[in-house]
């Protein structure tokens, strides 16, 4: 496993701290991730790739298991309709596979929105652009490292 991804990259150019987890089996569940990482299920940052439409996609962090709104969401960007993308399109977007997509490193700029809850726990975790690796860093040096970002109550 190599731990030089895009996503990795980015941080380092940044000069944001963080350090990597290797998972050492394939994950399950949210729980499980959570647990090997010696997390609580809230510190996992799950980066949700959604389609407003053709060719235009967005990038939504959610902390944990929570649920996202898609009335919030829809009424935060204005647009009556999204989806979410499919495999193929999450990986045209931003280069990364479903289950390990990172919104550092992308191949090209997407729209930011954050749920408040991310930035609650001091420590969360996410993805690093591939499977079974997991950036841990404090939630303070990823409002940083992400820039322009909306954060708000996406959460249903």
């Amino acid at each position: 496993m190599t731990d030089s991804t895009p996503a990795v990259q980015a941080l380092d150019r940044l000069g944001i701290p963080y350090r990597l987890f290797e998972h050492t089996r394939p994950i399950e569940s949210l729980e499980q991730a959570a647990r090997e990482r010696g997390q609580e299920p809230g510190q996992v940052v799950r980066s949700i790739v959604f389609r407003r439409g053709e060719g235009d996609y967005f990038l939504v962090l959610m902390a944990g298991p929570g649920q996202l709104s898609w009335r919030k969401l829809r009424a935060r960007l204005g647009v009556s309709r999204i989806s979410m993308a499919a495999a193929g399109e999450v990986l045209a977007a931003t280069g990364y596979a479903i289950g390990t997509v990172s919104p550092f490193g992308l191949p090209r700029p997407l729209h930011l929105l954050a749920d408040d809850s991310v930035f609650l726990p001091d420590e969360i975790s996410l993805g690093s652009g591939q499977r079974g690796l997991a950036i841990l860093m404090r939630s303070a040096d990823l409002r940083q490292a992400l820039g322009e970002i909306e954060i708000g109550d996406f959460a249903a």
